[in-house]
């Protein structure tokens, strides 16, 4: 399996972040949660966990374009 999108949404403020690139570190907008990585790895925080809503979406190697 590969990443093919890289975001959560935050529970307290419902916005929705992407780590689109490596490196490429997004907080939400009350700053509760973040996301970090892009494609290459997840990398997630918060300032509490049950925060986190996972969108992340996978593909197999095979169907990936």
């Amino acid at each position: 399996m590969k990443l093919k999108r890289n975001a959560a949404q935050c529970k307290r403020c419902k916005t929705v972040i992407e780590s689109v690139t490596r490196h490429d570190f997004k907080f939400c907008k009350c700053e509760s949660i973040f996301v970090d990585g892009g494609k290459d790895y997840i990398r997630r925080g918060a300032i509490n966990p049950d925060d986190i809503i996972d969108l992340c979406e996978w593909v197999d190697n095979e169907e990936q374009s």
